[in-house]
């Protein structure tokens, strides 16, 4: 009895002990204090203990720790150490234990292979890491074997074995044909565990010659491939007909047909078997079935159920997978397989072992000197596992001795420690299926008194719920805590009170004479140290009126009260919800201060509406059910803008805010939404009203904001669905008293207008925002960056002053201050102006050209010295202008063109070159002022580009076999012409291209015959000039050869002439074919792709002129006639003149020459009246004939030989009128009558016209074409048209 007493007064001593163990001190996670704590290392991440590697990578193997000081590492392989610096190919990564081993710059994989184990060391022990074992991965090749092709029976079973090489990690099978495709598996063919494919009955569409088996290396991300497996299966009906073949008719033949056979196991063999699979991993039983029918595998354990949720059946249900096994999922699981004609069944023995896994990990220990402690390291397995300690990673039997260390199995004990105690330990519990190791370390500190909690930190409490103040501390030995009250209080003892472990003071309910300052004092043997925190104790939120059950009627309004009592220091919010969810996104829903008004209600508003209200401490809810109920019939309602508001009361009036109030008008049967309210000033805009704010309908006061220095009216605006209401009657007027300027002119600039100026500008203050009387501002500058006074000066209510005599381009700072009678606004902030600025002085230097292309420059500069820009540097100007064209040699004025580069670019692109030319360019820097001195001109040229189109092409002369061709070279030539390139083909009726005939024309010439064609064809020309860089754009034409040596059949137009000006050109032909015919004219630009634009020609004239063209622009022009399908004149081609600075003067305007003309005119009509004086005196006049003759009996011609008027005579009475005397009716001229056009009116197509083009030649001698009657251009008459048009 007493040895039984004995042994359990040392067991209660042992628990004590251990009790006492258990509350070893507990550093807290404060980032600070783990960073000025000694600490041993602890190992915090580290490789897998099997590392398979990629042996075409670098191997890295990890080992992390941390401590204080910081660890050193060192490496052990295969037992012994590691010397990292005598192998160049590893490293150890900087303030780390992570090796490097570079494979991927010459070293082997193979040659790194091994256990690798780390050591982390500082002054306080070393903690080691697992051992780690590297072993580079593998994926061998497939052995070659001879595949004997597979001849199997229909019905028969069938095993396609894979035997994949032994890789590592161990490869992923499956199977696929040669098209990549994967085998379809299902209860018949599967796939076993092993790799192999397995048929339990075979069929003849399983014959196939591309049974491959795959092995997939995940590691090295690689597949290898099995030769290919063939499979011939024979039918009964294919047999019996090969035997029948064989033997005679008296022979009895005939195959059995397929038979049906009742299961045989084809995985695992026999009836038994055995499995051994460690806890925790996944067990995997596996049966495949011969048979015809296909057998169905059913499975179940002897003795037990199948665990449940983690059970499952895959492969067909010839997989039984379990996950997560323990010891208790050992036992004997049969796998059944059955078909109609019987079953067959396996039983495995499975056995479940068990590697080292932790009951009780040993756990870091920080102690005080003379403190006791334990490490405890439990673990368990199947086998046991056997438990070993190391100190700094050296068995403890061989380490060095510790007088305040005992080790008893799995506990070591530790008694009466010092600081020389600390060390890291190491637990090891291993048996034959793994091991695990576990780093703890004992840590002994000696450390006075800290209070981590932050000092004179505020608590918050609501009255009658717990306040917990805290008190986190830190200290070694363990120090006491105590709290005081007050500053000079007696510390806190009782019921009242609760003093947790870690430091905290609680006080279960809190009053309000709780309010107060705490005071935490810490102490241990090393020290003292206190903490203040604040406590404040408030008021319940209280909701004092609550919103009540209603019952509405549909489409009318109803409202919850939600009153409440909050402490002041408090801000609450209040939150309405509608059966527990947010109201709904409705504009009927309106919210007020103390309500839930909703408007126009619905069925769908049913429900629980809950008021809830929260502060930053507490939270109070209160809910109310609203029914909706069916509204009775009603009269035809009328609706209306509501009545004006009425009875406005101004009360609680203070010097920034009123309430106003007011009663509604009469909604007239639509509800008031809300209310605008609106003001006048009295006293500085009497009679204007502004608006001042709007509130829903349901409220019918408001708090306005006042400002100073104004007289106030009010007046309300009701405003329903319909309209607003007239505005109410006026409320008594209130005069706010004045007060300083709230705020500052907005908008401060200061630019400067003059170099040596500085204007500063600014918004005035509007209206009542002056808030006094005597409204001034206080401008202030000085200059930025320099040791110097503020100037400041006070101007009248103005928005601008100008300092004068300042530096240029200096800047300043500048604030303007507003004042009143009653005093200053605040103190406004600075901006940064400048004074004026001046032209920059200096060009920008070194400027380069880089010739691009022929129309294409690149230009650079050198940026100017920002101080010589004086001003704001907005960019840079590149002048450029055409100085000739390197292929004319001839000079004309060309508008200079102007780029602008912002910024400080000291680049830029010069586009729309001329090719072959010589251009000069300058450069300028510009400023808010202006530009700078041009840089030096610089000369550049552009090389050669491709020319125009020719100017024109006409084709002249058909005969029977030839055509001639003539044609004006490009009008932009860009460069030397080297040849033309002209082409053509044949077009038949149906408007098909026959070959095509290229032919290189010399460059100087101007014309071609065209010889050996084929007569009466039509041929399409292409034609088109060449330099050395290319060819230019074409013009084309159409003409036919002649079907016999006679004249042109009519009609036809020819010798199209132009007189070009700036805008305008003049456009005439010669026509040849019927009278009446109706011209057009077509024009566009030369080498354009886009449409030809069509004028119409008014009446017959045989000229039109072209108006709106472009200055400096090559035009193509062709003339057709209405109603002839096709028939149109050859291209000519023109350009008009360039842009002049000033017009001609017109002639046709100047005095001079209208006096000229009247004088004409009045001696032609003196020779009309002698004229008819002399007919009446001198024979008879046939009028009758000379009617016939004159299809226009006022159009008289003149004589060829003397140019004077004809005169009817006696001796020609009955002649006809000479040949080419007269002018066709179709006014046309006839080549025969007169080669004469516009252009003979002048000087060719150097004749000058009006830009309506009317003539403004003199008289050439030559002999003048009649005007066509019945004219009816609105251009203005040439003065020859208008002398003609009189006689």
């Amino acid at each position: 009895m007493m040895r039984k007493k004995s042994v359990s007064a040392s067991k209660a001593s042992l628990v004590l002990f251990l009790c006492q163990m258990i509350s070893a001190l507990e550093v807290p996670l404060d980032s600070k204090l783990l960073e000025e704590l000694s600490q041993p290392p602890t190992i915090t991440q580290q490789s897998p203990k099997d590392y398979i590697v990629d042996p075409r990578e670098n191997i890295v193997i990890q080992c992390e720790a941390k401590g204080k000081p910081p660890p050193s590492f060192s490496w052990t392989r295969n037992g012994t150490h590691f010397d990292i610096d005598k192998d160049a190919q590893v490293t150890m990564k900087p303030n780390s234990g992570t090796l490097v081993i570079n494979i991927m710059n010459g070293g082997k994989a193979e040659a790194y292979e091994g256990v690798y184990q780390c050591t982390a060391r500082n002054e306080r022990g070393a903690a080691i890491s697992n051992n780690i074992v590297i072993r580079p991965s593998r994926s061998p090749l497939w052995t070659k074997e001879k595949l004997e092709p597979n001849q199997v029976r229909e019905g028969d079973s069938l095993v396609l074995h894979c035997r994949p090489p032994v890789g590592l990690p161990p490869p992923i099978i499956f199977w696929m044909d040669n098209a990549f495709q994967r085998l379809p598996q299902s209860e018949r063919v599967s796939q076993g565990l092993n790799g192999d494919l397995y048929f339990s009955n075979v069929q003849p569409e399983d014959t196939r010659e591309d049974y491959i088996c795959y092995a997939r290396f995940n590691h090295t991300q690689t597949i290898q491939q099995k030769q290919p497996i063939s499979v011939k299966v024979f039918s009964m009906d294919s047999l019996n007909d090969t035997i029948a073949a064989n033997l005679s008719d008296t022979d009895i033949y005939g195959a059995k047909p397929v038979t049906e056979r009742q299961p045989v196991l084809l995985t695992p063999t026999g009836s038994t078997s055995t499995k051994v699979e460690l806890r925790g991993n996944v067990l995997l039983l596996e049966c495949i079935a011969a048979g015809l029918p296909t057998p169905v595998i059913r499975w179940i354990k002897e003795g037990g159920e199948l665990p449940a949720n983690r059970t499952f059946f895959e492969n067909f249900k010839k997989t039984l997978k379990i996950i997560d096994v323990s010891e208790a999922d050992s036992g004997n699981y049969k796998c059944i397989a059955r078909n109609i004609l019987g079953s067959a069944h396996h039983v495995i023995s499975v056995t479940v072992k068990a590697a080292p896994y932790w009951i009780t990990a040993p756990r870091n220990l920080v102690l005080s000197p003379g403190e006791d402690g334990t490490l405890i390291c439990r673990a368990n397995g199947n086998p046991k596992p056997n438990i070993s300690w190391l100190a700094n990673g050296v068995p403890i039997a061989i380490a060095p001795e510790d007088p305040s260390r005992k080790v008893d199995g799995d506990t070591i004990i530790f008694s009466h420690v010092q600081e020389r105690s600390s060390a890291v330990y190491q637990c090891n519990a291993s048996n034959e299926y793994g091991y695990l190791l576990a780093n703890a370390f004992v840590n002994v500190l000696a450390e006075p008194p800290r209070i981590l909690t932050s000092a004179n930190k505020l608590y918050q409490v609501i009255s009658d719920s717990p306040a917990l103040l805290d008190c986190a501390y830190f200290g070694s030995p363990k120090p006491e805590i105590e709290w005081f009250k007050g500053v000079k209080g007696s510390i806190l003892r009782g019921n009242e009170y609760i003093f947790h472990d870690n430091g905290t003071l609680e006080i279960p309910v809190a009053q309000k004479d709780s309010t107060g300052t705490y005071t935490c004092v810490a102490r241990n043997e090393l020290g003292k140290i206190q903490n203040e925190v604040q406590l404040e104790v408030k008021d319940p939120t209280m909701i004092i009126k609550q919103p009540e059950y209603k019952v509405v009627q549909r489409y009318g309004q109803v409202s919850f009260e939600c009153i409440i009592k909050h402490d002041s220091t408090l801000l609450p919010t209040v939150i309405w919800l509608k059966d527990n969810d947010e109201l709904p996104d409705d504009e009927r829903f309106l919210v007020g201060k103390d309500n839930l008004t909703i408007m126009n209600v619905t069925d769908r508003d049913d429900g629980t509406y809950t008021c809830i209200v929260n502060t930053t401490l507490d939270s109070v809810s209160a809910s109310a059910v609203l029914t909706v109920v069916a509204a009775p019939p009603t009269p035809a309602i009328i609706y209306a803008r509501p009545n004006p508001p009425f009875d406005l009361e101004l009360t609680g009036q203070l010097e920034r805010s009123v309430e106003l109030s007011w009663i509604p008008g009469d909604e007239n049967n639509s509800p008031i939404t809300n209310f605008v309210i609106e003001y006048e000033d009295g006293l500085h805009e009497p009679g204007v009203w502004h608006y001042q704010t709007e509130v829903p309908g349901t409220q019918t006061t408001v708090q306005l904001k006042l400002s100073p220095y104004v007289n106030y009216s009010f007046r309300v605006i009701a405003v329903n669905e319909i309209g607003r209401s007239q505005p109410s009657e006026p409320s008594e007027q209130y005069l706010t008293k004045s007060a300083s300027p709230d705020e500052n002119p907005s908008n401060v600039q200061g630019i400067g207008s003059e170099p040596d100026n500085l204007v500063i500008t600014w918004e005035s203050l509007k209206g009542f925002q002056s808030n006094g009387p005597g409204l001034q501002y206080k401008v202030s500058w000085r200059q930025k960056d320099v040791d110097d006074e503020w100037t400041s000066v006070i101007v009248a209510n103005v928005s601008k002053y100008i300092v004068s005599g300042t530096p240029t381009f200096v800047p300043y700072e500048i604030k303007v201050q507003a004042l009143n009678d009653l005093g200053y606004a605040p103190e406004p902030s600075e901006v940064i102006g400048h004074s004026g600025e001046d032209l920059p002085m200096v060009a920008p230097g070194n400027v380069q050209v880089h010739v691009v292309n022929s129309t294409l420059a690149k230009v650079h500069w050198d940026p100017v010295p920002l101080k010589t820009v004086r001003g704001h540097l907005q960019g840079y100007k590149v002048y450029y202008w055409k100085v000739q064209s390197l292929s004319r040699r001839s000079r004309r004025h060309v508008e200079k063109k102007i780029l602008t580069f912002r910024g400080n670019k000291t680049f830029g692109m010069l586009p729309g070159l001329e090719p072959y030319s010589s251009y000069k360019l300058n450069v300028r820097v510009v400023n808010g002022k202006g530009e700078g001195p041009a840089s030096p001109d610089k000369v550049f040229k552009t090389p050669e580009g491709v020319p125009s189109s020719p100017s024109f092409l006409k084709i002249t002369n058909p005969t029977l076999d030839s055509l001639t061709l003539e044609w004006g070279s490009p009008t932009h030539p860009n460069g030397v012409l080297t040849s033309y390139i002209l082409k053509f083909q044949p077009i038949n009726n149906t408007h098909e291209l026959g070959p095509l005939v290229e032919i290189r024309i010399p460059a100087n010439e101007s014309s071609l015959i065209l010889k050996n064609l084929n007569y009466s064809t039509r041929y399409k020309f292409y034609f088109n000039a060449q330099t050395s860089v290319g060819s230019g754009s074409q013009i084309t034409e159409e003409a036919v050869t002649i079907m016999d040596e006679v004249q042109p059949l009519y009609p036809r137009i020819r010798n199209v002439t132009t007189a070009a000006a700036e805008t305008y050109a003049n456009i005439s032909w010669e026509y040849e074919g019927p009278d009446h015919a109706n011209f057009y004219v077509e024009y566009g630009v030369a080498g354009s792709k886009e449409d030809w634009k069509k004028e119409i020609v008014n009446g017959s004239r045989s000229f039109f002129v072209l108006k709106g063209l472009t200055p400096g622009t090559a035009y193509k022009v062709r003339v057709g006639a209405e109603g002839l399908s096709g028939f149109r004149s050859s291209e000519d081609v023109f350009e008009t003149g360039p842009a002049m600075a000033s017009r001609q003067v017109d002639i046709a305007t100047q005095g001079w020459f209208i006096g000229l003309m009247c004088a004409v005119a009045l001696l032609i009509l003196i020779l009309l009246i002698v004229c008819f004086i002399r007919r009446n005196k001198g024979g008879k006049y046939p009028v009758k004939e000379k009617e016939d003759a004159h299809a226009d009996p006022e159009i008289q011609p003149m004589k060829e030989d003397d140019g004077t008027f004809g005169e009817y005579s006696d001796a020609e009475d009955h002649k006809p009128l000479k040949k080419g005397s007269r002018t066709p009716s179709d006014r046309t001229v006839k080549k025969e009558d007169s080669d004469d056009s516009l252009v003979d009116y002048g000087e060719g197509v150097n004749g000058q016209f009006n830009e309506d083009g009317s003539f403004i030649g003199q008289y050439s001698g030559k002999k003048e074409k009649e005007p066509a009657e019945g004219n009816e251009s609105s251009e203005a008459p040439s003065p020859v048209n208008a002398m003609n048009s009189f006689v």
